[in-house]
C-alpha cells in the first residue's frame, strides 16, 4: 500500500506534463498556420521572413516520442511549398527555344540539249541551282538548322545557317562545297505583347513576292522562278520590318496550316521594311536604303459554294538603288534604279489549285552594244497548276505543272547580265512519311546563261530528283 501512492502521484504528474505539451503544440500549429498564410503574399516571399516554427523554442527533451515526431513533419512542408513555386518570370528563356531543320539532296541531269557550248555561246544553266551543268550528278542543295523561340512575351529570336554553300576559286578556280553561310538572324519585338504586330530587326527575308517568302521546304517546285527571285536573289537582306496580321487572317491561315496546306509562312498580311539593298551577305555601299512593301489577304469562298476553298490575293512594291559587281573588279561607282511592282494570286489546292505571280519594273542590265550597264525595263512571272491527293498506297502526293517567263537583268551576277527565260516544268511530290518528301520534275527550258560574255538561247530538257528529310 505504501508503494502505490507514489506511483499514482507520478502518473498524475505525467498526465499534467502531457497536457501542457499538447497545449504548447496546439499553439505552435496555430502560429505555423498563420505564418504559412503570410508567406503566400509576394512581399513575404521577397523578404524571406523566417517561419513561425523556426522562432519557437524546441520541445522539452522529456517529451515522449509519439508527441515530438509531429512538429518536424509540419515544419518540412513550408520549404517544399516555396521550392516548388514557379519562377517569377515563368519558364527560363533557354527552355523555350526549339531546334529543327531540313536537308535537300538532289540529282540533276541534262537529258538533251545544250549541256556544253563553245566560248561565247550560252549553255543550259539555271540561276536557282548551280549544280545544273553537264558534269553534275548528286548535290546537297540545302542543309538548314533553325534555332527559334520566345525569350519572353515581348521578344522572340530566329537563327538559321545553311551548311550547303559552295565557294569558288579555292584551288586554281575549283569550286568547294559544304561551307556554312548565315541566312537568317533576327529578333521579333512585340511592343504590345500582342503577336499580331511585330517589328523584325536583323537579317531576314525581303517582303517582296509570295514565292520568295515561301520556305523552300514547303515549295512544290525545286527552285524559285527567275522573274520573281531576281528581285531579291537569296531572298534576304539586313534591315528593319514591321508586320501586321489581323486576327481574322491569322484564323484562316491557322486553319490552312492545320489542314497541311503549303503556306508562305506568317510574314504578316501587311509588311513594310527598309534594308541595305545591296543583297544577301553583301557589304552596303552608297548609303541608300531599299524600301519594300507587301500586302496579302486570304478570302474564304464558302459563300460561293466552294466550302473550305481559300483564294489569296496581294501585291508587292520595291524601290531601291544598287551598285552591281563589275568583271573588272569591285562595284560599279554608279548606282542604278532597282524598282519593281508585283501581283500574286493563290487558290489553295482543295483538291485543285492555281498559283500565279507577275512583276514589272526597271533594273540594271548589261548592254552588249555599248558594253555598259544601263537602266532597262524588266518583266516576268509564272503560272502554276497543282493538285493534292490526300491518300494513296504511296502516301499523299502533289502533281503540278509550272510555266515561267522572264526578260530582264540579273543584278546579283557580275555585270548584271540579261536573262531570257522560258520554261515548262512538270512535277510530282510524294510524302511517304511527314519527315520525308520526294520530288520528281521534268522540264523543257529555253534560257540565256547568266554571263554577259555568252549570247543566244540554250535549249534542252532537264530531269531532276530531290529527297528532303525534315527533323
Amino acid at each position: 500500500m505504501l508503494s502505490a501512492e507514489p506511483t499514482q502521484a507520478d502518473q498524475a504528474q505525467t498526465i499534467a506534463d502531457l497536457q501542457r505539451q499538447i497545449d504548447e503544440l496546439k499553439a505552435m500549429v496555430k502560429d505555423l498556420q498563420a505564418a504559412q498564410s503570410a508567406s503566400a503574399a509576394p512581399s513575404a516571399l521577397q523578404a524571406g521572413a523566417p517561419s513561425a516554427l523556426a522562432q519557437q523554442a524546441p520541445p522539452p527533451a522529456t517529451t515522449p516520442a509519439p508527441v515530438v515526431v509531429q512538429p518536424p513533419q509540419i515544419a518540412s512542408q513550408a520549404p517544399v511549398q516555396q521550392a516548388s513555386a514557379a519562377p517569377r518570370n515563368g519558364t527560363p528563356w533557354y527552355d523555350r527555344l526549339s531546334l529543327r531543320g531540313y536537308t535537300q539532296m538532289r540529282m540533276n541531269q541534262i537529258v538533251s540539249g545544250d549541256a556544253t557550248a563553245p566560248a561565247g555561246v550560252s549553255r543550259l544553266r539555271t540561276i536557282g541551282d548551280g549544280d545544273v551543268r553537264d558534269d553534275g550528278t548528286f548535290s546537297l542543295r540545302r542543309v538548314r538548322l533553325v534555332l527559334q523561340g520566345d525569350v519572353n512575351d515581348y521578344l522572340s529570336l530566329y537563327f538559321q545557317p545553311d551548311f550547303a554553300v559552295g565557294v569558288s576559286n579555292q584551288s586554281a578556280g575549283e569550286r568547294r562545297e559544304g561551307f556554312a553561310q548565315l541566312r537568317d538572324m533576327y529578333a521579333d519585338v512585340f511592343p504590345t505583347g500582342d503577336k499580331s504586330f511585330r517589328i523584325r530587326l536583323g537579317q531576314s527575308k525581303v517582303p517582296y513576292g509570295w514565292e520568295n517568302m515561301q520556305s523552300s521546304s514547303n515549295r512544290l517546285a525545286l527552285d524559285r522562278t527567275d522573274g520573281i527571285n531576281s528581285a531579291a536573289p537569296g531572298e534576304r537582306d539586313l534591315g528593319v520590318i514591321a508586320y501586321y496580321t489581323p486576327a481574322k487572317v491569322q484564323k484562316i491561315w491557322g486553319r490552312l496550316s492545320a489542314d497541311g496546306q503549303k503556306l508562305f509562312g506568317n510574314y504578316g498580311a501587311f509588311g513594310v521594311g527598309v534594308f541595305n539593298g545591296q543583297g544577301l551577305n553583301r557589304t552596303e555601299t552608297g548609303g541608300n536604303v531599299m524600301t519594300v512593301g507587301l500586302a496579302t489577304w486570304p478570302f474564304e469562298l464558302d459563300g460561293l459554294g466552294l466550302d473550305g476553298q481559300v483564294l489569296e490575293l496581294g501585291g508587292s512594291i520595291m524601290r531601291n538603288r544598287i551598285s552591281p559587281e563589275l568583271r573588272s573588279g569591285g562595284l560599279s561607282p554608279v548606282s542604278y534604279k532597282d524598282n519593281r511592282v508585283g501581283l500574286h494570286a493563290i487558290l489553295y489546292p482543295q483538291p485543285i489549285g492555281l498559283q500565279a505571280e507577275w512583276n514589272w519594273g526597271t533594273g540594271p542590265e548589261f548592254n552588249p552594244v555599248t558594253r555598259q550597264i544601263e537602266e532597262r525595263p524588266l518583266r516576268g512571272g509564272y503560272v502554276q497548276a497543282m493538285a493534292r491527293v490526300r491518300q494513296s498506297p504511296l502516301g499523299p502526293f502533289y502533281p503540278f505543272a509550272r510555266w515561267q517567263y522572264y526578260r530582264g537583268g540579273f543584278k546579283a551576277a557580275i555585270n548584271a547580265p540579261r536573262l531570257e527565260t522560258e520554261e515548262l516544268e512538270l512535277g510530282l511530290e510524294f510524302l511517304p512519311t511527314p519527315a520525308l518528301e520526294l520530288t520528281f520534275t521534268y522540264g523543257w527550258a529555253s534560257r540565256r546563261e547568266a554571263d554577259e560574255r555568252r549570247f543566244g538561247q540554250a535549249e534542252g530538257e532537264l530531269l531532276r530528283v530531290q529527297a528532303q528529310w525534315n527533323y
